[in-house]
């Protein structure tokens, strides 16, 4: 049922190359919000100004262009809560944390690294939680004036409730953690600076987010953020607590969390090797979701009608990159011709093509795209499949030559050219019969016969279909082409 109140956020950090994680974070986001007819707002948090960039900025701003995701509030766009730069916001952070002080939600923590090591070191030997002991949850004012004495620059801590906290996931339903399990925690540095645990719900706070949507990895954090919540409304800052979902992890090679170090996880990667948007995305919503249970390809569209962070299983799900670039080679061939032949542009040019750029021919490219759309699995494929076409000389491919090249390949390929002189080259059934006849001839079998043609031509064994290829190629290029090849066996 769509709910045009429904308000989520993608807020991701601006530090390196976008991964597939936080893309499967997007998407489910964006579903959800285009379902319900409700708002995405796009949400930088780059506070951390050591690790955030620039560069990486921008890259998120084309990624999320890339992938087709628009957002309603956010760069570039704007909106009643801007900015949507963590960077820019740092006065509002100061001014909550300072109500939450005033309020008592929160308390100075004047304990230095080495005391807290030392309570922690303690704790784990009596069998005890070692998070913090709310040591300095009611300092009196002796001991705060002799620890200022002492120049201690203090940290600000969420003095959290003493009793559990209770709530229901979108994904895992009912959760409870108890207080020994959810000490107070920090909120802002001693330099001033605020910290993740305060600047993020504040933001969703003031945004008016109605549902969080987040990795499972943060879910330990989620009662801190709740006890947050409340003190926030009960200050007036915030309305309500949101909603909680926390998706599964996506787990890579030997059942570990895919992390930012594994090769497959960089969104990068898979556009260099020219995956389709709606491929990708289609894949990676079947990590956590599906839309039935025998139907694995599906258009974004499809997705976002059905979509319902109800069916999100709390199970980890495998990255499968065989599984991932079948369902990219499904959503190649449902592409009309003349979006396919558009898509792979970029890979028939420098610095992808080999070809002088003269050399290129469109005409030739339109003839065989139809037949090369039914082969690839990724768009980068195209370069290799079709550049007998526009070299100048086949490949060299030693391996290939060696394979198809077998003793008699030379008397093969005179009967084959004589055959395909005299043949009709408009029509690829003509070519076929004049291969399969002059195989017939020396008695091959036609995938015998064509081995060494192919090679010949194309340079490879493999390749797109051989005689709608050589239609294309032309019968000058193509008998040539057996001319050089006949010259170097008979050398």
């Amino acid at each position: 049922m769509a709910n045009a109140n429904v308000r989520v956020r993608f807020c991701p950090s601006p530090t390196g190359n976008p991964h597939v994680g936080l893309v499967r974070t997007a998407l489910f986001n964006w579903a959800f919000a285009r379902h319900h007819g409700g708002t995405l707002v796009f949400r930088i948090e780059d506070t951390d100004a050591a690790r955030d960039s620039e560069e990486s900025y921008e890259q998120l701003l084309d990624s999320m262009r890339w992938l087709g995701f628009d957002w309603d509030e956010g760069p570039e766009i704007g909106g009643p809560h801007a900015p949507y730069r963590q960077s820019q916001r740092m006065d509002i952070y100061k001014d909550v944390a300072r109500k939450l002080l005033d309020g008592g939600y929160a308390y100075y923590c004047y304990c230095s690294t080495a005391e807290l090591d030392a309570r922690r070191e303690a704790a784990r030997a009596a069998g005890k939680p070692s998070g913090y002991d709310g040591h300095c949850r009611a300092l009196t004012d002796e001991q705060i004036a002799a620890y200022r004495t002492d120049d201690r620059e203090p940290i600000v801590r969420f003095r959290m409730p003493d009793e559990p906290i209770t709530f229901t996931d979108l994904v895992r339903g009912e959760l409870t953690f108890t207080p020994e399990n959810v000490p107070d925690y920090g909120i802002v540095r001693a330099n001033g600076a605020p910290l993740y645990t305060l600047v993020n719900p504040v933001d969703d706070a003031l945004m008016e987010i109605t549902h969080v949507l987040r990795g499972e990895d943060l879910l330990s954090s989620t009662p801190r953020q709740i006890a947050l919540y409340k003190a926030l409304t009960e200050l007036g800052i915030a309305k309500s607590v949101p909603a909680f979902g926390h998706l599964p992890y996506v787990m890579g090679e030997g059942n570990k969390k895919l992390s930012k170090r594994d090769p497959q996880s960089s969104l990068n990667l898979y556009r260099e090797r020219g995956f389709l948007p709606e491929g990708l995305l289609n894949y990676l919503s079947l990590l956590g979701w599906s839309l039935s249970a025998d139907q694995d390809v599906f258009s974004i569209d499809e997705m976002v009608a059905a979509f319902d962070i109800k069916d999100v299983v709390p199970n980890p799900a495998r990255f499968d990159l065989k599984k991932c670039e079948a369902i990219n080679a499904d959503h190649i061939r449902r592409l009309d011709v003349k979006a396919f032949i558009e898509a792979c542009g970029p890979w028939l040019k420098a610095p992808h093509a080999p070809w002088a750029p003269e050399d290129f021919d469109q005409a030739r490219w339109e003839a065989i795209a139809p037949h090369a759309q039914t082969r690839l699995t990724v768009l980068s494929d195209i370069t290799k499949n079709v550049d007998f076409l526009f070299l100048k000389e086949p490949v060299e491919d030693e391996a290939s030559w060696t394979k198809a090249m077998k003793e008699g390949s030379d008397a093969l390929l005179r009967t084959a050219r004589a055959k395909l002189e005299s043949a009709d080259w408009t029509s690829p059934e003509s070519l076929k019969n004049a291969v399969l006849a002059a195989g017939e001839e020396h008695g091959l079998k036609l995938g015998k016969a064509q081995a060494p043609v192919r090679v010949a031509v194309t340079g490879r064994t493999v390749g797109l279909p051989l005689f709608e290829s050589l239609e294309v190629l032309g019968k000058d290029k193509t008998l040539s082409r057996i001319d050089a090849a006949l010259a170097r066996l008979t050398a």
